[in-house]
């Protein structure tokens, strides 16, 4: 049996964060019957509970006014600005107050860029109505000209990762932002107004007399269940959606309810009860956040954006930096080298350069690359053959020389190398082959066996 759209809840998907304002991908039947099964055991997939909110981390810029607020995985970045500008004629003795949210495709990937869709325009109206229509800030405050010049405060929020509650999370970074903001001081003398430094003067604080804060209820199975603080998939498949704005002195300031849910009032006054729990509670976390950043402030510590992310690195070979006293290093040094017995190399007195720096010993001699017995014992069979071979090869040279010097006088003198096997002629004439053959054949055959006796060793030692 199919259910026929209503006008509600057209509506309900106009201002729902993932209804027709985004281009989102729908989810599977699978994964709506499961979050709703999950509901109905009042389970939740982060393991909250059915009343709980998720963790709030607030930090603040490097100037006045800038502040960054986490709900969850909810990031809202909001920054307060003002400027001298005419009052309005109906309120010339009245600053002016413009609030602004944008939604881009940087938080999520259905928000579409440059275009005031059905749920930014609700989002900024109910802001409007939080900070603006239940006058937390004294507009008369802001006045410094009557009828000519007042101050123009401006929220500019921008939301940087879209989680589910857009609401809340904004709400509470616009008031943080206010709070922490610091307008420059201004003197009037006749018609002449002076604008001044935060050198020249300390910059003034706005005046602000309460803090509302909104809280998001969403319902399920047309009102049967209720969740505080829903997220983005809980959001996704619930019916109905009420926000309560209200103060720590239990004053409510805006009431918004969409959706095709009919709330009773019983239904208004627990959510009513709970809010105030859940504002008075937000409301301590600002003002603490508020004093720890003008405690930093003034005794010059760390604060700002770059202090408060996390800085955690991998580092390799760290060690914590010890103390180490050099003073009776001499009678340590004694008492250890009297103990370890060392070896002849070493040196039994320690050697102190320079005060803070101390050294036993000049080390010993290093073995790193020697060879074992064994090798060396066929090294030095190796290099004993070489000579023997390299004597063989010297006698059959002078032999070979003697021999050319007794057959004839006048041919030139061949000297030959019997590793290269190269002939080399002194007098530019030619040598008879058979002598030159008969020379190297000679300087072959030693060598030779001195190779073929090192190749059986080798198989031998194998």
């Amino acid at each position: 049996m199919t259910r026929a759209r209503s006008p509600s809840f057209a509506r309900l998907s106009a201002r729902h964060p993932h209804g027709a304002a985004m281009k989102a991908t729908p989810l599977s039947n699978c994964e709506r019957r499961f979050l709703l099964r999950a509901i109905q055991e009042k389970k939740r997939l982060d393991g909250r509970q059915c009343y709980d909110y998720r963790n709030i981390r607030i930090s603040f810029g490097a100037d006045r006014g800038c502040c960054i607020v986490e709900l969850g995985r909810t990031r809202v970045l909001a920054q307060v600005s003002c400027e001298l500008v005419a009052p309005k004629p109906s309120r010339p003795t009245e600053g002016v107050l413009f609030f602004n949210l944008e939604l881009s495709p940087m938080a999520a990937p259905g928000l579409e860029p440059g275009r005031q869709s059905e749920l930014l325009v609700s989002l900024n109206r109910l802001l409007e109505r939080c900070l603006r229509d239940s006058k937390c800030i004294e507009t008369e405050s802001l006045c410094v000209v009557a009828g000519e010049k007042v101050w123009q405060i401006r929220l500019d929020m921008h939301l940087l990762n879209h989680d589910g509650n857009i609401t809340d999370a904004a709400s509470i970074a616009g008031i943080v932002a206010l709070c922490h903001f610091r307008r420059p001081d201004v003197s009037v003398q006749g018609e002449e107004v002076t604008v001044y430094t935060p050198e020249e003067r300390d910059p003034v604080p706005l005046s602000i007399h309460h803090m509302p804060i909104c809280v998001s209820f969403a319902f399920f199975h047309q009102g049967t269940y209720l969740l505080v603080d829903p997220t983005e998939r809980e959001e996704r498949v619930m019916d109905g959606l009420l926000v309560i704005a209200m103060n720590k002195h239990h004053e409510i300031c805006t009431i918004q309810s969409s959706g095709v849910v009919m709330l009773l009032p019983d239904q208004i006054l627990r959510c009513s009860k709970i809010t105030a729990v859940k504002v008075a509670e937000i409301t301590e976390l600002i003002q603490k956040a508020l004093e720890n950043d003008q405690k930093a402030r003034k005794e010059g510590g760390k604060f700002g954006f770059a202090e408060s992310i996390p800085n955690q690195r991998i580092t390799a070979f760290k060690m914590e930096s010890a103390a180490v006293d050099t003073n009776d290093v001499e009678e340590q040094a004694g008492e250890i080298i009297a103990k370890a017995d060392p070896p002849s190399e070493v040196f039994a007195s320690p050697v102190v350069h320079t005060p803070g720096t101390a050294q036993i010993g000049e080390g010993i001699e290093s073995s790193w690359g020697d060879l074992e017995e064994s090798e060396k014992e066929e090294a030095a069979e190796e290099e004993g053959e070489s000579e023997a071979a390299a004597f063989e090869c010297v006698k059959v040279e002078t032999e070979d020389t003697s021999t050319l010097k007794e057959t004839k006088s006048d041919e030139p003198i061949v000297v030959s190398d019997s590793e290269e096997e190269e002939v080399v002629i002194l007098e530019p004439q030619e040598l008879p082959r058979k002598t030159r053959t008969q020379a190297s054949s000679k300087q072959e055959n030693p060598s030779k066996k001195a190779f073929n006796k090192r190749r059986r060793k080798k198989r031998t030692s194998r």
